[in-house]
């Protein structure tokens, strides 16, 4: 049976983009290693904050809309992303985040790991997790020391009208296995488990079906190795019923989206070619980068897109 590889990315819709690169990038002290625009709606930057090499696994991506646009909590959306960090390490990050002026919560313990729950500047739930079990490259200019530096996605969180349909899809599908439940939550993890391959989902059978906006997350991308994985899950997920996209060139990876039976956008997307095949791998993030089939446009492109320091 195919099976995913745990996390690719996580991509989130924000409010102003300058709002939201000075939080991720001064406040929690991930890189941007790729500046951008939604190739969907290229009037839209596209931003993407990773660890210093921009690994897959390690990325959590925007569409800042400068009009904020207020979602509707419901089924059929991810409500939370996980990030990992060190062990021993939400004290200090505590105190941060206060001295920064961000809204977080006490700190608690999950399926036996100490959390950090908070809301960025435009509203998204984050929560920041303790966790031995996550390698990653450290960004020497990050404000943030090495040893508190974030260290990748840990997992993420929906809300589902039912649990089995997406239960059993997870499993005979994308190859997930049941890992425990926990106050009403419960957990799925890819390819064995570890940080960055949980998946937890809360059924909500009177709750009303939710709608995107600012603040929420967009789509959960699941990592393929390459092409012919990708593939391979692809047939997988079109046997299930779930009609997939055909495969799509995003340029530093391919990718192919489709909606579980909850709702949620999954995203199924390669491990490369990766985010230095256009950029060297010391300045990533510095400037505007688009896919060469927009190139031609850069002009209009840049016209419309607001300052981004």
């Amino acid at each position: 049976m195919p099976s995913v590889h745990g996390m690719h990315h996580v991509t989130a819709i924000a409010g102003p983009p300058q709002e939201n690169r000075d939080f991720y990038v001064k406040t929690l002290g991930m890189r941007l290693v790729k500046r951008s625009v939604n190739q969907d709606d290229p009037g839209t930057y596209h931003l993407f904050y990773a660890d210093a090499a921009g690994s897959p696994g390690t990325d959590l991506t925007f569409f800042p809309w400068l009009d904020p646009h207020p979602p509707r909590m419901g089924v059929g959306l991810a409500v939370e992303v996980g990030l990992a960090v060190a062990p021993d390490t939400l004290g200090d990050w505590s105190k941060r985040l206060e001295r920064a002026g961000v809204s977080i919560d006490a700190i608690t313990t999950r399926f036996g790991e100490r959390v950090l729950p908070l809301r960025d500047p435009h509203g998204l739930q984050i929560a920041l997790v303790e966790t031995a079990d996550r390698a990653f490259t450290p960004w020497d200019d990050s404000p943030v020391p090495v040893e508190l530096q974030i260290r990748g996605l840990h997992h993420a969180r929906v809300w589902e009208r039912e649990l089995e349909p997406t239960a059993a899809f997870l499993k005979s599908t994308l190859g997930f296995s049941s890992a425990g439940e926990e106050g009403g939550w419960h957990r799925f993890e890819s390819d064995g488990g570890g940080s960055g391959a949980h998946l937890d989902i809360r059924a909500l059978p009177d709750e009303r079906r939710g709608a995107w906006g600012t603040g929420t997350v967009h789509h959960i991308a699941w990592r393929v190795r390459d092409e012919a994985e990708q593939l391979e899950v692809r047939d997988a997920v079109e046997r299930a019923g779930r009609r997939p996209t055909e495969v799509i060139d995003r340029f530093w990876f391919r990718s192919v989206y489709f909606l579980e039976p909850g709702g949620v956008l999954f995203e199924l997307a390669t491990d490369g070619p990766g985010f230095a095949i256009d950029e060297d791998a010391g300045h990533l993030g510095e400037r505007l980068i688009l896919p060469p089939w927009l190139e031609r446009h850069r002009d209009e492109i840049e016209r419309r897109l607001p300052p981004l320091p």
